[in-house]
Formats: structure tokens, C-alpha cells, sequence
């Protein structure tokens, strides 16, 4: 079966309430702040679009993470039916220490760019390079990892 679904990750829900509070308290304490003592004019607006700023981070965040990413033997692709990527295209998967990486995540590279796509928490897209991770399990994305390595030796 191809839409059969061999792995897949999410965020848990204290990290998305822990993740999204942090912000949204990074917002309101900056907003305060140039409320409460006003510096110059530029500074205060520059806190101003700061703390929208955090706000609008927390939103994205919320519904970011709302989904999850699930691996097929065919495509990576969220809950949404969104393809993050094809299996055929991918490179390469690595989970190393020193890789550019989400937090309990891989990256994984392609043969061709796709488009710049950002979901904080969950996974973003630049160029050929592909981050699943952030705010998911540290084991839940080892396995995704693994599954989808043992099907690039699988192909090879």
C-alpha cells in the first residue's frame, strides 16, 4: 500500500501551550515596556512592531502545530495533505549533532529546490534543505528518521 502511513510525528500539547506562551509573554512584556517607561519615539516603535511581532509568532505557531507530519513509502506531507517532499527526491537524511537542524529533528536534502516554506515547531523548507522538527518528540523523529533512511537504502 503507498497511502499507508509508516511514521509519523506531532507536536505534544504542553510544548505547543509552553512554545506559544513564551511568545506571547515575550510580546506583552515588550508591549508593556514601551508602554510603561517610553523611550524615544523610534525605540518605542521599534518595541511596538517587536512585541506584534512575538504576537504574530505565537498565532503562526498555534496553528502550525495544530497538524502532523506523516512518512508514506511515496511522500513526506502533513496531516493537511500538504507533500513536503517526495521520497524519490530526497538526498540525503541527517540527525548528526552538528547539523543545521531543528531541535529533536533532521534535515533532509533533495535533489531539486523547492519553495521557502516556514511552520514553526514542526518543519520549514529553503532552497534543498528540509527541517522536521522543533517542537515533536525526540523519539518520534528518530524513528521518522531511521524509516526514511531505510528506504533511501531500500531504493539505492
Amino acid at each position: 500500500m503507498q497511502d499507508e502511513v509508516l511514521a509519523s510525528i506531532q507536536a505534544s500539547s504542553a510544548r505547543r501551550w509552553t512554545g506559544v506562551g513564551m511568545l506571547a509573554t515575550v510580546g506583552a512584556l515588550v508591549i508593556y515596556v514601551a508602554i510603561a517607561s517610553p523611550p524615544d519615539l523610534g525605540w518605542q516603535i521599534f518595541l511596538f512592531v517587536v512585541g506584534i511581532g512575538a504576537f504574530w509568532l505565537s498565532h503562526h505557531m498555534w496553528h502550525s502545530t495544530q497538524g502532523r507530519i506523516e512518512l508514506t513509502s511515496t511522500d513526506l506531507r502533513t496531516s493537511s495533505g500538504q507533500v513536503i517532499c517526495k521520497v524519490e527526491e530526497v538526498e540525503t537524511v541527517d540527525r548528526g549533532v552538528f547539523a543545521f537542524k531543528p531541535s529533536n529533528g533532521f534535515i533532509i536534502k533533495t535533489r531539486t529546490a523547492g519553495s521557502f516554506d516556514w511552520f514553526p515547531g514542526l518543519w520549514w523548507r529553503v532552497g534543498r534543505r528540509i527541517g522536521i522538527g522543533g517542537m515533536t518528540s525526540a523519539a518520534e523523529t528518530k524513528f521518522m528518521s531511521e524509516i526514511l533512511t531505510g528506504l533511501l537504502a531500500e531504493r539505492s
